[in-house]
């Protein structure tokens, strides 16, 4: 069944307007017509089934038939800081780690990023992948379409990622997959704990970072800067993965671990 988003305010008890690109890929896309059904998300966490009840030129309106709390989020917010790759492997990562539930996704600068970005170019690239997170949202059932923020100095993405719960650092010289599994298990550990909170308590998720290097991997001197702000340096087994493997391999591993069971 087709996926959209809707604005909260354009949420009412018994109507939902849609707006903007997605009246023409319902009306001449899709050529949907009044009394076919789709779904909407709010962008807050609510799903809606609808039916079409008119097609004007610049929007549609929708009938809500239901209406139920979103079941496809994962129950941490991950924040992936990701090394600027070259060429077009942001936009697999981009993709890729939305359908993994990532909540956030900053690129980042790094000493040994080969692709340079001037702040022009950067908004280019920024709303070029944002639009790419929201076609990944749609596809792959998404209650909230997370946001590809403009690209980040390494200085600013450590401080940013010190406001987190935790922060993964997987790192090619790091040893241990035991280290690791402990990590995890203690997140799961924490995660559970924040699901269950206490009564009248205002539960908040788990907010973790997770750094992934470009091509060249990480500086020592960024190692460092990491180590000091308390980020886990982690490995992600005994063969080195791309830059664009990396970040679905954590994403994976934290969706298998963490995902929450569903209430259906």
């Amino acid at each position: 069944m087709p996926r959209f988003f809707a604005e909260p305010e354009k949420v009412s008890d018994k109507r939902i307007i849609i707006e903007g690109d997605d009246v023409n890929h319902i009306s001449r896309v899709l050529r949907m017509r009044p009394g076919e059904e789709l779904t909407v998300s709010d962008g807050t966490g609510m799903d809606y089934l609808c039916t079409i009840g008119s097609i004007e030129a610049d929007a549609v309106v929708l009938n809500i038939l239901n209406s139920w709390p979103s079941y496809t989020e994962l129950p941490v917010e991950v924040t992936l800081f990701q090394g600027l790759p070259k060429a077009d492997k942001m936009e697999l990562i981009i993709q890729k780690t939305i359908e993994l539930g990532v909540h956030e996704i900053v690129p980042v600068a790094m000493s040994r990023c080969i692709v340079k970005l001037d702040d022009k170019k950067a908004a280019k690239r920024t709303a070029r992948w944002q639009g790419i997170a929201e076609a990944a949202a749609k596809q792959s059932g998404r209650s909230i379409i997370p946001e590809v923020t403009e690209p980040m100095t390494y200085g600013e993405a450590i401080r940013y990622a010190g406001e987190m719960d935790a922060i993964l650092f997987p790192y090619e010289n790091a040893k241990g997959i035991t280290e690791t599994r402990n990590v995890i298990g203690e997140l799961k550990r924490k995660a559970e704990a924040g699901n269950e909170g206490t009564a009248g308590s205002e539960n908040k998720p788990l907010r973790i970072a997770v750094f992934i290097g470009p091509e060249g991997g990480f500086s020592e001197e960024e190692v460092a800067k990491a180590e000091a702000a308390g980020a886990k340096i982690i490995t992600l087994g005994k063969r080195i993965l791309r830059t664009e493997t990396a970040g679905l391999a954590v994403m994976s591993i934290l969706m298998y671990e963490l995902e929450a069971e569903s209430e259906e």
